[in-house]
């Protein structure tokens, strides 16, 4: 089980008393530094991917501006219609594949300087000269290349008058793309299409900047054009909703449910319970959703088709409120714990009965204890240390919540929003979502480590 201590296979069970505090903190130390070096793993290899993999959004936006996919794009190439060297230039500069892999992975993490704002445009033939409209302002920047290679700038006003004005310039800089720079970067997008002649130097104003992850920044997606952080936070409370009450549910019903149907083994509760409980197991939670929103919502009207909460939420009163949120809530919650029931039930059943068997609990009865005092006072702790280790990925379910349920029952929650930003494949998004996901397994293995060591007092931190 993920998280788990046995898996992990540092700890051993040795010892019958609980570990020292010192070696309990020193453990946990290690572990949460262990964090960070992980979730940079994570994160270089889905940027890496995401480079690397054909038909990402440069790719897609080259495809639609041709019209066309493989042999009809370079078909219209060929016959006149296909883009200008500057159009490829900007659409380049505008997905960062300008800069290279690790370059771009280290703007996204906030060790280098960024483009912040940029924008760009080509040397007349044969001149020194361009004019750049500075981004964001009614300036505008003259470049003038020098025949060393060197560029100098002057701001213009929105008239096109020279301003002699440190205070507004000075935060921008000039880089130069050269013929044979644009004519390499030509050759790797447009493959099949003779490189255009008569290249010409291009100057590029832009405004550096740190502005990554270690500025506290996700960035902004490319689609929606909102940061990325706040994206994840207004989503967050929904995902929490479902997911804290589900999680609530599940331990709340499942645990004294197995104990129940370990006591009462091969009884009709037991026998009944089972039916049911691998009933649940057998149908995919999105799937019984999209019964659930035919025939509860459709058909019969009894619950709102989708959503959370309903349009009319904030003008309702208290008791509006919560039978809003009870409606549009009531099909998503059973669809989230609709198949982790058998799981946790049966898990708990089998372990219970396990332990009811073992020698120290036939010894306890021997000795004169209650039966209720022998499943409580020993069997019930040692049954619940493989369910400790679950609890770090119901902590990932409780804010990431289900992408597939979500979807369905169409809720703006957090599960939503890593299926639309996939779907889309706006990069920024997907390294925001990813690095959240990821940070929430990580912290929930950690949390199913300490709950283990809670509950069995034979580990060892050695």
């Amino acid at each position: 089980m993920a998280g788990g201590l046995a898996r992990h296979g540092r700890l051993a069970s040795k010892r019958a008393h609980p570990p020292s505090l010192p070696a309990l903190k020193a453990y946990f130390i290690r572990r949460l530094l262990l964090i960070p070096l992980t979730l940079v793993g994570i994160t270089l290899l889905v940027f890496t991917i995401q480079r690397k993999a054909p038909g990402g959004p440069m790719e897609q936006e080259l495809t639609q501006l041709l019209g066309g996919e493989g042999g009809a794009r370079r078909a219209r190439a060929s016959e006149g219609a296909s883009l200008s060297v500057a159009q490829v230039m900007e659409i380049e500069e505008k997905y960062q594949r300008d800069r290279s892999l690790i370059r771009g992975y280290s703007d996204w993490l906030g060790l280098t300087q960024k483009d912040l704002a940029k924008a760009g445009a080509e040397f007349p033939k044969g001149e020194n000269e361009v004019v750049i409209s500075m981004p964001g302002t009614v300036y505008s920047v003259k470049v003038i290349k020098t025949e060393d290679g060197a560029v100098t700038k002057q701001l213009l006003d929105a008239e096109g008058a020279d301003l002699d004005s440190d205070e507004i310039i000075a935060p921008w800089e000039v880089r130069l793309r050269s013929p044979e720079d644009q004519a390499a970067s030509w050759k790797n997008w447009m493959k099949g299409v003779a490189v255009p002649e008569n290249l010409t130097w291009r100057a590029i104003l832009y405004r550096p900047g740190r502005d990554g992850l270690l500025q506290g920044s996700l960035g902004a997606s490319e689609k929606y054009q909102d940061p990325v952080g706040q994206m994840i936070v207004d989503r967050m409370p929904v995902s929490i909703f479902f997911g804290g009450i589900s999680m609530v549910l599940i331990y709340a019903i499942c645990l004294p449910l197995g104990v129940v149907k370990a006591i009462k083994h091969r009884s009709w509760l037991d026998n009944f319970s089972s039916v049911m409980v691998f009933a649940g197991y057998a149908i995919p939670g999105y799937a019984l959703g999209s019964l659930l929103v035919v025939y509860l919502g459709a058909k019969l009207g009894w619950f709102p088709l989708g959503g959370f909460p309903g349009d009319q939420f904030e003008q309702l009163g208290p008791a509006g409120k919560l039978k809003d949120v009870f409606e549009h809530g009531f099909m998503p919650l059973v669809c989230y714990v609709i198949g982790s029931f058998a799981f946790m039930t049966l898990m708990m059943k089998n372990n219970l009965m396990e332990h009811l068997a073992s020698d120290y609990v036939r010894t306890a009865t021997a000795k004169g204890a209650p039966f209720r005092s022998a499943v409580f006072k020993h069997a019930f702790r040692n049954s619940i240390i493989p369910i400790a280790t679950t609890f770090g990925s119901n902590i990932t379910l409780l804010v990431a919540g289900s992408i597939l349920i979500e979807r369905v029952f169409d809720i703006n929650g957090f599960g939503l929003l890593q299926f639309n930003a996939l779907l889309e494949r706006d990069e920024p998004l997907i390294m925001g979502v990813l690095f959240v996901s990821a940070t929430l397994m990580l912290i929930g293995n950690v949390l199913s480590d300490l709950c283990v060591a809670l509950v069995d007092p034979r580990v060892s931190y050695k």
